[in-house]
């Protein structure tokens, strides 16, 4: 199953890390936030990493917009663990999809390879997906891209190509 932009985002409890230490999060803890929900492969490659910093590095523009964000991948909550050594505390829970359950039914699943694509959704506070992109595991994603879609969603306006925060919108949509 795939999930689909304007459908309700599938909840979900995983585990995790958030700063040193295990935590557990659902999707309905965060009901009546926008939430950024993304999924990377691997724990330890060379992409990731870069993500998983930028969105630490955006983290109080997100939260300044009523956002959160949550990562996600199929490594286990130990490795998650062990990389932050690495690569440093970050603002957010780094999930672990260990069961490889939500990475299925977010659709972003490579079942021969038993890890996730690098999918990302933002799910408004209703727990409605307003927006899903999917990238191939050698492209990395914007976070300054994420965070210009999730100012236009919450116009509730119709946004031109290339709109950005403070320019005029078309207007309501219908």
């Amino acid at each position: 199953m795939s999930v689909k932009v304007g459908q309700p985002a599938p909840d979900f409890t995983m585990e995790g890390v958030m700063g040193k230490e295990f935590v557990k999060a659902s999707l309905s803890d965060y009901k009546g936030k926008w939430v950024i929900f993304f999924f990377w492969p691997l724990d330890f490659t060379f992409i990731c990493p870069t993500e998983i910093t930028a969105f630490t590095r955006s983290y109080k523009e997100i939260e300044g917009l009523g956002g959160q964000v949550l990562g996600a991948s199929t490594d286990s909550k130990y490795s998650h663990l062990a990389w932050v050594d690495d690569i440093g505390e970050q603002a957010y829970p780094l999930l672990s999809d260990i069961t490889k359950e939500v990475a299925r039914r977010y659709g972003v699943l490579i079942e021969e390879e038993g890890i996730a694509l690098r999918g990302l959704f933002i799910i408004d506070p209703e727990g409605i997906v307003r927006y899903s992109v999917v990238h191939d595991l050698s492209v990395g994603r914007s976070v300054e891209e994420t965070i210009r879609v999730l100012s236009a969603l919450q116009t509730g306006e119709l946004c031109p190509v290339e709109w950005e925060p403070g320019e005029e919108t078309l207007g309501k949509a219908a």
